[in-house]
């Protein structure tokens, strides 16, 4: 019940902070809204089943490894933007497959998205043991630096 009460409050706290609107009816959408999604909560923990996801990061690596991914970003943006930029728009796409190491659907899914945040790339499938990746500006670096990124993204799960 207090678990219950707590989340309540915090869904509210929080649309009330980014709403920045503090009128009478406004403030009772957002605790009409609080109810609302507290008691679907509840109800979808009488229907679910008790499978939990379990998080197993290492904090420490996975700080340090979204450092690391904020970098690969913006040096990715600056060769979209010269492709983009020059005139005769030198796209080699490419469609290939990148295999990974998780043990984890987290560390899996962290992975996928890293890719797709990295400008250019868009992870597009996953099968058993390989992402299928769809590249703007391809290159052969592109396999050894998503083999990289694999390698980092492993590091951050704990087993």
């Amino acid at each position: 019940m207090f678990r219950t009460i707590l989340m309540a409050i915090t869904l509210f706290g929080l649309w009330l902070a980014m709403s920045g609107v503090y009128k009478p009816l406004i403030v009772g959408f957002g605790v009409a809204s609080a109810l609302f999604t507290t008691w679907m909560v509840i109800r979808m923990d009488k229907i679910a089943d008790d499978e939990r996801l379990v998080v197993r990061l290492n904090p420490l690596r996975f700080i340090s490894y979204t450092g690391w991914l904020l970098v690969e970003i913006a040096r990715a943006n600056w060769a979209v933007t010269k492709i983009i930029m020059a005139p005769e728009m030198p796209i080699k796409q490419h469609f290939f497959r990148v295999p990974f190491s998780q043990k984890t659907d987290v560390g899996q899914t962290i992975f996928a998205n890293s890719i797709t945040l990295t400008p250019g790339t868009i992870s597009v499938e996953v099968e058993d043991e390989f992402f299928w990746v769809h590249a703007l500006g391809y290159s052969d670096q592109d396999v050894e630096a998503l083999e990289d990124m694999d390698a980092r993204v492993s590091r951050v799960e704990t087993i």
